[in-house]
């Protein structure tokens, strides 16, 4: 059976609530291109959540930028994923390369997350991906496998079955440069294969996106490769014209 693409929006620290609901109406007025052969969903801040949880068009989907490991406790400032569950969070990142880069999360740190997020019945992107030093000196592979197989290391076989994984390369977000499609496809084909090796024959039916200045001009090219199974879209996902640009050249292709 063929992966189903997913399109997903990562808002950032982007939209007041006000916003939020401007978003949402703007695209249900689009939802025509938004076509069922495809899943959506967008990553908003906390803050937004429960005005998206009943604006967005139906098929778009919640989710979270983020989540702690714990479920309650002493720790001012974060948000546990029950919390998430409550407004009806589908999916949660874990991993993006500026909680890494930005807030010094360790892979041990967002193997906790993962674990959490499954939990609470949701569904973790784990995200993973090189710096632009590690790129030019031949360790991209290396870079990508290793974090992989840590943000996976305490998983059951099954539940590792039930995560997303996004390979996003750090030089390439928001920068305006994207990965060559084919260089993507290496490194998400090399990702498949890593799961391959942990879950066997589901490894083919783990979706794996793409990130890093996706934008409506490229998502096709890119999504046409065989192991991308979709995008995760920061600024271009931020207008829901664009949004629904991207969806319209999912579908085109699906």
């Amino acid at each position: 059976m063929a992966r189903k693409p997913l399109l997903m929006g990562n808002w950032k620290m982007n939209k007041t609530v006000a916003e939020a609901r401007e978003f949402a109406e703007q695209l249900g007025q689009q939802s025509q291109s938004l076509c069922n052969d495809a899943d959506y969903a967008v990553c908003a801040p906390f803050t937004s959540l429960h005005i998206l949880r009943v604006m967005l068009p139906a098929n778009v989907k919640l989710g979270a930028q983020n989540v702690h490991f714990e479920e309650h406790g002493a720790y001012t400032g974060e948000i546990s994923a029950s919390m998430l569950k409550e407004f009806e969070t589908v999916y949660v990142l874990a991993g993006h390369s500026e909680r890494r880069q930005l807030f010094g999360e360790t892979d041990e740190i967002i193997a906790k997350k993962v674990k959490a997020i499954l939990s609470q019945q949701m569904t973790p992107v784990l995200c993973v991906g090189e710096v632009l030093d590690q790129r030019d000196a031949g360790k991209t592979l290396d870079v990508v496998r290793n974090q992989l197989n840590k943000g996976l290391a305490e998983l059951t076989e099954a539940e590792i079955g039930r995560c997303v994984v996004a390979y996003e390369p750090v030089w390439a977000i928001g920068t305006g440069r994207t990965a060559t499609s084919e260089q993507a496809e290496e490194v998400i084909a090399e990702l498949r294969a890593a799961l391959r090796q942990k879950v066997g024959a589901t490894a083919d039916d783990i979706r794996i996106l793409y990130g890093g200045s996706v934008k409506p001009a490229n998502v096709a090219e890119l999504c046409s490769q065989p192991n991308i199974d979709g995008g995760l879209v920061g600024g271009a996902s931020l207008q829901a014209d664009s949004f629904a640009q991207m969806a319209a050249e999912i579908c085109k292709g699906v």
